[in-house]
């Protein structure tokens, strides 16, 4: 090849592959740029781009394409999570959300005095926990799913029964700890056992063993040029009640059938939902919400709003930038969001009308999503790359507006060069003034 056409190569390389050699190159002005715009953005203001973040919840594209199968990556943190690292080394965004395990509150909750229970995993149970504590509410690859499948499913449980609202609410760390323990994980079925002692000794050990992992992704990560910025977790208390203690099924009767008693719980809960996010040293919470879809308007500011308002509040006031996902279509209750205070966090939506919340919330919340998987799973890379100019066009101005996918995953099925696309649109069209 002569130098001709070694120019014309370089001329041909498409933005993310530029962008893929200068984050290994210059790692460390890369991530000072990412941090930057992030910052920028969720304090309203207009960065040099609209970021884009990329997430794996759960991460099927990015264990399809790594070639690595859902068994591997949730009980081989060394091996498995080479995934996470092939992801962000070849598809560069901003900032990456990834989970390790599936959601597991209801134990972090319970011991706010131990952090590692939240520092370690963030709220979630891996695989190799799932197996020591053999909870009730999930299940895994490899387990009670075949090895290949790429997510853990979590199927929650009823571990409560109405009569024991009273309880609850009297004393929920005392509650939690004698009665939905030994229900929800068989293995502190009894709690003064040698089998419940063993488990928590297991526990514990494999604990420090995922903080040591999570510390070597971190290094990887950094050396790829993204932030990393220590995250913790929150629930709104009616999710809570709703996946951990009575199912979907029920607390959407009990709204009905026994009102002051759901309120009076969701009050009691937000003390230790607030103690176990802030148990640990962070830099952003994150809440993901469940029911928030489900609910109309009038029981939505009656039994969901008012608690998780407070728990956003409460947080905001320790420092920390609340990062929100509003499952499903959340678009009837955008303007409750008024009421916190300007620039709270990041209100990432499923479904939401992005149109409409740009409307309603433009200077006042910084929100995320606009991608919905079917355009990445049926489009062409060419309709991507204008579906993602018309998006910026409509959601850029003035700044505040986070670009990614609308539910947290990427579906495994992707092909490869929509993901390029979507990205290439954003570092080809995202560019302020």
């Amino acid at each position: 090849m002569d130098r001709r056409e070694k120019r014309r190569v370089k001329v041909l390389k498409e933005p993310i592959d530029i962008l893929r050699e200068r984050q290994q190159k210059e790692p460390e002005a890369v991530a000072k740029e990412r941090l930057e715009r992030l910052v920028r953005t969720i304090q309203l203001k207009e960065p040099d781009r609209v970021p884009i973040i990329l997430t794996g919840c759960p991460p099927g594209f990015a264990l399809r394409y790594a070639g690595v199968t859902g068994y591997q990556y949730y009980y081989d943190y060394v091996d498995g999570w080479k995934a996470i690292v092939k992801f962000a080394q070849d598809f560069p965004a901003d900032s990456l959300f990834f989970e390790v395990g599936v959601e597991g509150h209801i134990l972090a909750i319970a011991f706010p005095e131990i952090p590692e229970f939240m520092a370690a995993t963030a709220g979630h149970l891996t695989g190799p926990m799932h197996d020591i504590l053999r909870d009730k509410f999930s299940r895994f690859p490899g387990r009670e799913l075949p090895e290949t499948i790429t997510t853990v499913q979590f199927i929650g449980g009823k571990f409560m029964e109405a009569e024991e609202y009273e309880k609850l609410i009297d004393n929920p760390l005392e509650f939690i700890r004698e009665n939905i323990l030994p229900r929800a994980f068989e293995s502190l079925r009894n709690l003064n056992s040698h089998e419940a002692r063993v488990a928590l000794v297991k526990t514990g050990v494999e604990l420090t063993k995922i903080i040591q992992c999570m510390n070597t992704l971190s290094e990887k990560l950094t050396k790829l040029g993204y932030p990393i910025a220590p995250l913790t977790n929150a629930y709104c208390p009616l999710d809570f009640i709703g996946d951990f203690l009575r199912h979907v099924r029920y607390i959407l009767v009990d709204v009905y059938r026994y009102p002051d008693d759901v309120k009076a719980a969701c009050e009691a809960l937000v003390k230790p939902i607030l103690d176990m996010a802030l148990s640990v040293k962070a830099v952003h919470c994150f809440i993901p919400l469940h029911l928030n879809e489900m609910l109309p308007p009038k029981i939505y500011n009656e039994f969901y709003w008012p608690y998780l308002k407070e728990i956003i509040l409460k947080l905001k006031e320790a420092g920390l930038t609340i990062w929100v996902f509003f499952e499903g279509d959340h678009t009837p209750h955008l303007e409750t969001l008024l009421e916190l205070p300007k620039g709270w966090g990041i209100a990432w939506f499923e479904k939401a009308d992005l149109k409409k919340a740009k409307k309603i919330l433009d200077g006042h919340t910084c929100i995320m999503g606009g991608v919905p998987t079917n355009l990445l799973l049926s489009e062409t890379p060419e309709r991507i790359e204008k579906y993602v100019k018309d998006l910026i066009s409509d959601l850029a101005s003035g700044g505040g507006y986070i670009l990614s996918t609308g539910v947290a995953d990427i579906p495994p099925e992707t092909p490869v060069a929509n993901l390029r696309a979507l990205i290439n649109a954003v570092l080809k069209y995202g560019s302020y003034g």
